[in-house]
């Protein structure tokens, strides 16, 4: 049994038209990647809307909600904000390609979307590279700043056969 069959988006025998799906998604969908998160306590909701054609399929995926993030200052624990929306057209053709970000293809004969994948990168995109605290003040900052080790530039000497070329211009 396929591990993200949960997160399967059943098209088929739907009519044309708008659809609406919810998954919440906690800690147990992100153990199912088997790959370590930078964040813990994952408190998120994905909404899908499906908007259903007789060629293809549009998907919008909201992802909505929070985690907790450890600070790069201070190394204590604070709640980050997610919220992201993607769009993605699946359209059906011979084999599965995702080759492009915003266009998917899936066999004729499937009859159900995976959005699994697209959740975790949607979430974890959304994850800032930097990670500071709401509550770190300027004064903080600037007290950082104060005692972080200084690089002093040193003056460049030129080779004096660019200096030559330089005159030519």
């Amino acid at each position: 049994m396929d591990k993200l069959k949960n997160y399967d988006v059943g098209f088929s025998g739907l009519k044309n038209g708008k659809h609406h799906f919810r998954f919440k998604i906690d800690k147990t969908f992100f153990q199912l990647f088997d790959t370590e998160q930078e964040f813990s306590d994952p408190k998120i909701t994905a909404d899908i809307a499906l908007d259903k054609h007789s060629t293809f399929l549009e998907f919008i995926i909201k992802t909505c909600g929070n985690v907790e993030l450890i600070c790069d200052i201070t190394n204590k624990l604070f709640r980050y904000e997610i919220e992201n929306e993607i769009k993605i057209l699946v359209k059906f053709g011979e084999d599965f390609d995702d080759s492009d970000e915003n266009v998917i293809t899936i066999p004729m004969s499937n009859h159900a979307f995976n959005v699994a994948q697209l959740i975790y990168e949607d979430v974890m995109l959304s994850i800032p590279m930097k990670k500071i605290s709401p509550e770190i003040s300027d004064d903080d900052l600037e007290i950082l700043e104060k005692f972080s080790p200084k690089i002093e530039e040193k003056e460049q000497e030129t080779d004096s056969r660019w200096d030559v070329l330089k005159k030519l211009l």
